[in-house]
């Protein structure tokens, strides 16, 4: 399978000096080859950082305003980082910023990742579910990485 075109990167400097990303949009997907991921042809090295989880504004929103969103990834993309993390599914206008500063999404679907699930066919239904609608949220965006189902099962829950 062939990866298309590369990260296309612009940065500038501001009145103190510090690198300020102003675009570095990503315009090819990656590719799977054996264990690793490649784009244009070459090995995609993931140097990621967390984003979240925030306190909810007074609208239910999870994510900050998105002056605040571009201006973290601005310095993140700078400090050269190419991907985050999130640990509930973000906006698609999170994602249109993260495309633009060339950080790819690691979106997390989160899940009741403390409780026995399968014993209750209508909780794994309803995680399906979410999880579903949440992979439909932001499919075919192209900063899309990957996507986390929960983040770590319980001992007892494993066995």
């Amino acid at each position: 399978m062939a990866c298309s075109r590369p990260v296309v990167s612009t940065l500038q400097t501001n009145s103190s000096n510090d690198a300020v990303c102003l675009s570095r949009e990503i315009s090819a997907r990656p590719c799977v080859r054996g264990k690793f991921l490649f784009v244009d042809g070459q090995k995609l090295y993931i140097r990621g950082i967390t984003y979240g989880t925030f306190r909810p504004d007074g609208n239910g929103g999870e994510y900050p305003a998105p002056a605040v969103i571009e201006q973290d990834f601005a310095k993140m993309s700078a400090s050269g980082f190419n991907a985050i993390r999130t640990y509930s599914v973000p906006p698609v206008l999170l994602l249109d910023i993260a495309q633009q500063k060339g950080l790819r999404v690691m979106v997390g679907l989160p899940w009741e990742q403390h409780l026995a699930f399968l014993d209750d066919k209508n909780r794994a239904r309803s995680i399906e579910e979410r999880d579903r609608a949440g992979v439909r949220g932001c499919a075919g965006h192209p900063t899309v990485l990957f996507y986390v189902i929960g983040n770590y099962l319980l001992a007892p829950i494993a066995r």
